[in-house]
């Protein structure tokens, strides 16, 4: 029987690959399977992964034909997971030793839905230790309890798929899978849709994920029209929590967290290119427009006066016929 089932999706990370599966290699277990799927990359990455197939214990290589993005690359690799338990890593960050082993004990003996865990920020030589925001730790929790307060960085807001392992069961349920399609912010609908669904989860202080920032090939660094699919993974994070039960609750936190990453990118707006700049000002004018408005004028309310002004000024703003995401 597969225990742990490890989802690492690649795309033109050649450079990096030789590392990210070195510390697979040392946390491999004979009832671990690595699923390594290839999202069509055009390097060479297709032969490292060959070699890794071959060397690789449990290491099971999928290719994509045509490239599919982050979430649908992970979604292929749930699709093809034999594992009572799940975890991802991307294809150019790396683990401690022994990590899978120590993070699979942990959940087991907490006999929760899934875990969180901290993580390694890696940019160039620097390390920083980023922590889940949860500060009871090694305690089985409600996950939906954890999504407020509204005003703080709570778990939601620490929506990274590597950090943690989830249990067979929320693939069971529907609650694992990724948007399909969505090329960045892909985890911000699927961390809303854990906490509102799943029964338990729990954070613990362990380390052991190393997350590799500034990579030039990352779409976080490039400023591109792929960017602009943040619009359609916030919208969904409105739409399906405005869906909820406890929407009167929960929709101040999903909008002023909207709020934050659109102001967050117009205060970066220089990196884009000019056509994706102008998009992203009139989908956002039209995405402030489509949110509800009094919860929306809340939002605006609390936030500081440099963002609140900008994004007043930015929902006055006229959007162009036919503009959506």
């Amino acid at each position: 029987m597969v225990k742990l089932s490890v989802i690492v999706p690649f795309y033109n990370v050649q450079q990096y690959a030789p590392d990210t599966l070195r510390s697979l290699q040392s946390n491999a277990r004979e009832d671990f399977e690595f699923i390594l799927v290839d999202d069509c990359s055009r390097d060479g990455t297709p032969e490292i992964l060959a070699r890794a197939e071959r060397e690789l214990p449990g290491a099971v290589v999928v290719r994509h034909e045509q490239n599919g993005g982050l979430a649908t690359a992970r979604n292929t690799g749930i699709d093809r997971a034999r594992g009572e338990y799940l975890t991802f890593l991307d294809g150019d960050d790396w683990l401690a030793p022994g990590y899978y082993p120590r993070l699979l004990a942990a959940i087991e003996e907490l006999g929760c839905d899934f875990l969180r865990t901290d993580h390694v920020q890696c940019t160039a030589r620097a390390r920083s230790v980023h922590r889940v925001p949860v500060g009871r730790r090694n305690t089985v929790l409600s996950p939906r309890e954890a999504i407020l307060p509204a005003d703080r960085s709570t778990s939601v807001d620490y929506a990274y798929a590597w950090a943690g392992i989830y249990h067979r069961r929320l693939v069971d349920k529907g609650l694992l899978h990724f948007t399909d399609g969505l090329r960045t912010a892909e985890d911000r609908p699927w961390i809303w849709k854990l906490h509102r669904e799943a029964e338990s989860f729990a954070a613990v202080s362990l380390l052991g994920v190393f997350y590799r920032r500034g990579v030039a090939s990352s779409l976080t660094q490039i400023g591109d029209v792929r960017q602009l699919d943040f619009i359609r993974a916030f919208d969904q994070v409105i739409a399906e929590t405005a869906a909820d039960r406890e929407a009167g609750v929960l929709l101040p936190k999903a909008v002023r967290t909207y709020c934050a990453i659109i102001a967050h990118h117009l205060g970066s707006i220089e990196r884009f290119e000019p056509a994706v700049a102008k998009k992203l000002k009139a989908l956002s004018a039209a995405a402030l427009r489509r949110m509800p408005q009094d919860v929306l004028d809340e939002a605006l309310d609390s936030m500081d006066l440099p963002r609140a002004t900008r994004l007043r000024r930015l929902r006055r703003r006229p959007a162009p016929a036919g503009a959506a995401a």
